[in-house]
């Protein structure tokens, strides 16, 4: 399909966008971010869509799969939104220590690790080093679930190993 269309077709259902995208953020400003990712997406993506079949629904799935997918990304990132004036909660001068990197030094780690069964130990360094399941995997010559079990083994074993040398 042209993207003359697609951007002729955008001003038609621009009301209707701006009005979803409001429903699904309940915020003006991420509204309005939304919105202006969602039509910069339509006018990327416009040659996929199909003539004959329904613009608005196929905007508005495109605004949606944007919104799920960033809640997704904030959820993930575990991100505060502060909506009280001048964002009392974020600047109220409170902090959480963590020092969680002060109680266990690298040579400790790397020592744990080395006592670890090999088949424990090369997944977990991998993973550790970078490489993504499949890599591990295809290098291995190991199904994908096993590789995955046997990094979440290594790192329970890590964990009880560490707890054990706290006490």
């Amino acid at each position: 399909m042209s993207t003359s269309y697609v951007k002729d077709q955008l001003p038609t259902v621009e009301k209707y966008l701006l009005n979803f995208a409001y429903y699904m953020t309940k915020n003006n400003a991420e509204a309005q971010d939304l919105y202006q990712d969602t039509v910069l997406k339509v006018l990327t993506k416009g040659h996929l869509f199909k003539k004959g079949t329904n613009f608005k629904a196929w905007c508005a799935t495109i605004m949606r799969n944007l919104f799920i997918n960033g809640y997704r990304r904030k959820k993930r990132a575990n991100v505060v939104l502060d909506h009280s004036n001048n964002n009392y909660y974020i600047n109220s001068g409170k902090t959480v220590s963590n020092d969680g990197e002060w109680k266990v030094s690298y040579k400790e780690l790397v020592h744990l690790v080395n006592n670890l069964p090999k088949t424990l130990s090369v997944p977990f360094a991998m993973r550790f080093r970078g490489y993504k399941y499949d890599e591990i995997a295809k290098e291995l010559d190991l199904p994908m679930g096993t590789v995955k079990s046997r990094i979440f083994l290594a790192r329970r074993q890590l964990k009880k190993e560490f707890n054990k040398r706290m006490v």
